[in-house]
């Protein structure tokens, strides 16, 4: 049995209209960190949507990065949970991470399925609207996520991140399918486009798939056959000499698939969309399904 133990809130401010607050759970003896902005008007039955920092950041942090989505959180009802990392980084599915998550194997799945039961408890969230979107280390942990707890998540977006390669798997391959959205860069220096070492300063994370392989796990998952429908959304940034192809599958009464390749991305976010705002429109289409 979880000891799951709540402390008292602690305020801090990363958007004051919003009324941001801190609170900690109790998971195999380590409180795990969490901060929110409760939608002020919010009645029940909103959606709960995690977001997840990078390797060696902060829920905090990534906290500013979503601004333009927290402006409209009250208006959509929806729920923005940034969770802290254990010691700033995360247990997800690559093996050979040195973060000390991985080596004292931190339960996250038990921390996750504790806070989504806290916003239900507190806040009564619509536990079958719940979603992650993750940058990095935490698109990795959006994957994981998506693998071992696709029944508590409706869908999950990462950003500049690629599965594990098989040997640096580890966790078990994905058993149901599932609505992921991937944004990646194709001259990533960090997570190679292509597939290979992932070159993070001060972390060994070990190698991944390609993002195409990646993309193609999850459609294979999804059953879906052939090739994507292709899109070319609009350059709203010409200046940043960028812009980002989308690939979808989509079909009834299954998940939807989807992959933004920004051409001549980094390991950063384009300029051209807001990643945040996209993903929640991606989350809201699979609410309507």
């Amino acid at each position: 049995m979880k000891l799951l133990v709540a402390l008292p809130f602690l305020a801090f401010s990363f958007l004051a209209e919003a009324q941001p607050s801190s609170d900690s759970l109790l998971i195999d003896g380590h409180y795990r960190t969490f901060h929110f902005s409760k939608p002020p008007s919010a009645s029940g039955n909103g959606s709960l949507v995690f977001v997840l920092h990078g390797s060696g950041g902060s829920g905090k942090q990534i906290a500013g990065s979503a601004g333009k989505l927290e402006e409209k959180s009250q208006a959509e009802n929806v729920l923005l949970v940034y969770p802290d990392g254990y010691k700033k980084y995360w247990n997800e599915c690559r093996k050979t991470a040195d973060s000390q998550a991985n080596i004292d194997n931190i339960d996250e799945i038990t921390f996750f399925d504790s806070m989504i039961y806290y916003f239900k408890k507190n806040y009564r969230i619509n536990e079958r609207h719940v979603f992650a979107v993750g940058t990095s280390g935490g698109g990795h942990m959006a994957y994981k996520l998506a693998i071992l707890s696709p029944a508590k998540f409706r869908a999950v977006t990462a950003i500049i991140a690629n599965l594990p390669d098989e040997e640096n798997m580890d966790c078990a391959d994905a058993k149901s399918p599932i609505s992921i959205m991937i944004i990646n860069g194709s001259d990533d220096p960090v997570n190679p486009y292509n597939g290979g070492l992932v070159r993070a300063a001060g972390f060994n994370a070990g190698t991944v798939r390609s993002t195409e392989k990646t993309f193609q796990y999850w459609a294979n998952l999804a059953g879906y056959k052939g090739e994507p429908v292709k899109a070319i959304l609009p350059d709203t940034d010409p200046s940043d000499g960028r812009i980002i192809e989308r690939y979808t599958y989509k079909e009834k009464n299954k998940p939807e698939v989807v992959l933004l390749k920004v051409v001549g991305g980094k390991h950063d976010y384009p300029r051209d969309i807001d990643v945040y705002l996209e993903a929640w429109e991606f989350f809201k289409r699979q609410i309507d399904l």
